[in-house]
């Protein structure tokens, strides 16, 4: 309909009367919207209607202008050429034109086609530095002339700036733009002041300079009432830091932390903490402020932000004095602050004595006079305190036992503080009042060696560990934004473990002519898993322990896929169920169910032929190659002999040899003929694998391998996937 129309509409645009061009000119939007091929129909028409003077034709035009730009860019390209001179002239008849009431509004006269034409000014101006020249002139003049006491001039207003930042100005005219907003942020209107700070965020990326000038206004801002407001300002004002005002700003922000509303303070806290650790130059003042953040907002430091701030104080030797003695006056003062807490009780179980005599005193620090037993006093009301707090009462306990070999006169009283918690209700407390309180009172002789200050910890590799993690929950939170409950545990500080890739991917065993489908129906992950690995993932935990989810046994397979880093020891010699494994001793044959589906239709061969060897896998470091025999009378079952060769300078030791097959293959690996893989070449280890194809003939072999082994003593690991088996095996 819109197609055998538009003729009639198009000629309906030349009608004499306005009333009918107004109503022709709308029709013409719904037909471009419709069907945007007819655009080219409706260029002339709509850049002659940009003459009329009525300006209910005109706004009509100038939408319609605006369709044909979004609609086609021949239509933008035209209108380009033919419509920018008319809408410079509509603009500065109707700025200066005099007062008109029918169209005057708060003063203004017919801010509606105001604000249409610098829209249809912004697309025509984008990207085309000649277009945006052109209309630079009006664009000021408009930015000068309008009065912003008014909500209409204030629409203008924001609209001029709009247009002026999408366009290709001049810097001047930027710098008058965002001098506009930063009028808007002194406005009394919240919405006005709201609208101000997200333009600044657009324009920051345009002229930082000239937003910088507008600092004092925005830190005002970010201690409104309106929290909408606060939120946006503190999002710019992290922009707007840089190496030369972070620490005024950082003063401001934490000067504000102290009065600032308990439901703001997690976002404050946060920002404050990204800004100290990413422009500080300076540990000093890096410790200064963390230890305010941690007295103001200790109850919402991440754990990761207190993780990095005792590693830096471990390197930091020339502070560890200063650190203890700040923490010991912080704890003093501001003991509910859990973060503070800890970091404190560390500081004190690690550098106590440097508290009591004040060694490594500062310049500007004045001597504090501390005895063993306000040590002592100081962890133990923590202790107490943090009832509820498996980890914090774990820590300070962790403190008292290095106290005890510190301050050796007050080892009788800590024995009875940490003997307090031999029958606690908590495993983890129970556990470690036990041993310490054995450790105190039984082994006098290696308390002091056991007990020393913690090595210096790797501040580069803890780094990188932190950026690992944080990309981790990045992807994972982009890819699973919502987790319903029930769903996939979740790690310290509201990290989500990334999900596991789809049983393919994890393998990826199909072939291109084998598509893998799902069509079967759904079930639920632990039916998936009893039916993939044949175990029973049902939770038979009395105490109504959570069973391991899906996600944890996929990733754990075949060690693909990364997690967020976590405390704690890595579990390095777990091997996961349904991977097979051989050491120096015989390892029993296991059946490996991972993935069905595979189809390829191949030709059966002579079971007497001969297959070529291939090799399996090689890398910088390692070469395996496989060799293949069949059993007479046997056509499913391959032997298959592993060879494995070290390209390295260094020997390979615990060498180990690990595989996973597709659900209809059977597998057994015989054992390895030496765990120590010689450098450079200079010999090779053997090992035997034996499989069954249960759908010989109809699908090939495909394998899925990973390779562990110590270089040095260093853990190494190597995987990988072997699809070049030869055919009809």
């Amino acid at each position: 309909m819109a197609r055998d129309l538009a003729p009639e509409v198009e000629r309906l645009l030349q009608n004499r009367d306005p009333n009918t061009k107004k109503k022709a000119a709308l029709c013409s939007i719904r037909i471009v919207r419709k069907v945007p091929d007819l655009a080219e129909n409706f260029m002339s028409a709509a850049a002659s209607l940009l003459k009329e003077k009525h300006h209910g034709v005109l706004i009509s035009a100038v939408q319609l202008c605006t369709e044909l730009c979004k609609a086609s860019t021949e239509a933008l390209e035209y209108l380009r050429k033919h419509c920018l001179e008319g809408l410079v002239r509509i603009l500065r008849d109707v700025s200066n034109s005099s007062y008109a009431p029918e169209y005057d509004i708060a003063g203004i006269t017919d801010p509606f086609l105001h604000i249409r034409v610098l829209k249809l000014m912004r697309i025509l101006g984008q990207g085309d530095a000649d277009c945006s020249e052109y209309i630079n002139d009006i664009l000021a003049q408009v930015s000068t002339k309008t009065e912003s006491n008014k909500n209409a001039g204030n629409a203008i207003l924001y609209e001029c700036v709009e247009t002026i930042m999408g366009i290709e100005a001049t810097s001047g005219l930027r710098v008058l733009a965002i001098n506009i907003l930063g009028r808007f942020l002194s406005n009394r209107d919240n919405n006005i002041r709201y609208v101000a700070l997200n333009m600044l965020m657009k324009a920051i990326a345009v002229d930082t300079q000239a937003v910088q000038r507008h600092r004092a206004t925005i830190l005002e801002c970010v201690k409104d009432a309106d929290v909408s407001i606060r939120k946006r300002a503190l999002e710019l004002v992290y922009l707007l830091v840089n190496d030369t005002n972070v620490k005024p700003l950082a003063k401001e922000l934490v000067d504000y932390l102290e009065v600032s509303d308990q439901d703001f303070k997690e976002d404050l806290t946060a920002k404050i903490c990204s800004i100290v650790e990413k422009f500080s130059q300076d540990k000093l003042w890096y410790l200064d402020q963390m230890f305010r953040v941690l007295s103001l907002a200790g109850n919402y430091v991440k754990d990761d932000v207190w993780h990095a701030l005792i590693v830096l104080m471990s390197n930091a030797s020339e502070l560890q004095g200063y650190s203890v003695r700040s923490l010991y006056k912080a704890l003093l003062a501001c003991g509910e602050q859990e973060s503070l807490v800890r970091v404190s009780v560390w500081c004190i179980g690690e550098y106590g004595e440097m508290l009591v005599n004040n060694i490594s005193m500062l310049d500007m620090e004045e001597p504090i006079t501390v005895t063993e037993s306000d040590a002592v006093d100081a962890v133990e009301v923590s202790l107490k305190r943090y009832s509820a707090d498996v980890t914090t009462r774990a820590m300070c306990l962790v403190s008292l036992l290095k106290l005890s070999s510190r301050f050796p006169p007050t080892s009788e009283r800590i024995k009875e503080i940490v003997a307090q918690n031999k029958g606690n209700t908590v495993l983890e407390l129970q556990q470690r009042s036990i041993e310490f309180s054995s450790i105190i009172q039984r082994h006098q002789s290696i308390k002091s060696s056991l007990l020393e200050r913690m090595p210096v910890l790797d501040e580069a590799n803890y780094l990188v560990k932190r950026a690992a993690s944080t990309q981790a929950t990045v992807s994972s939170v982009k890819s699973a934004p919502a987790v319903t409950p029930g769903g996939q545990p979740k790690l310290p500080n509201g990290v989500a473990k990334p999900p596991a890739a789809p049983l393919a991917d994890l393998l990826d065993l199909s072939s291109d002519d084998t598509p893998v489908t799902t069509s079967a129906p759904t079930t639920a992950p632990n039916d998936f898993l009893q039916d993939l690995l044949g175990i029973s993932l049902t939770d038979s935990s009395p105490a109504g322990g959570a069973p391991s989810t899906s996600t944890d046994i996929l990733m754990d397979l075949l060690s693909i896929g990364s997690t967020p880093v976590q405390n704690g020891p890595p579990t390095s010699n777990f091997i996961p169920p349904g991977i097979a494994e051989t050491k120096s001793v015989a390892v029993t044959p296991q059946v490996v169910d991972l993935l069905d589906g595979l189809s390829s239709s191949t030709s059966l061969p002579d079971e007497n032929a001969a297959y070529p060897t291939i090799t399996a896998f090689q890398s910088a470091t390692l070469r395996i190659t496989f060799s293949f025999k069949k059993q007479p009378g046997k056509p499913q079952e391959t032997t298959i002999n592993a060879t494995f060769t070290n390209l390295a300078t260094t020997t390979f030791t615990d060498f180990i040899f690990q595989a996973a097959v597709p659900k209809f293959i059977q597998l057994r690996l015989d054992p390895a003929s030496s765990s120590t893989l010689p450098a450079s070449g200079n010999g090779s280890v053997t090992q035997g694998l034996c499989v069954t194809n249960n759908q010989h003939g109809q699908k090939p072999l495909a394998m899925r391998i990973r390779m562990s082994y110590k270089v040095n003593g260093e853990d190494r690991l190597e995987q990988g996937q072997i699809s070049n088996f030869p055919a009809g095996l």
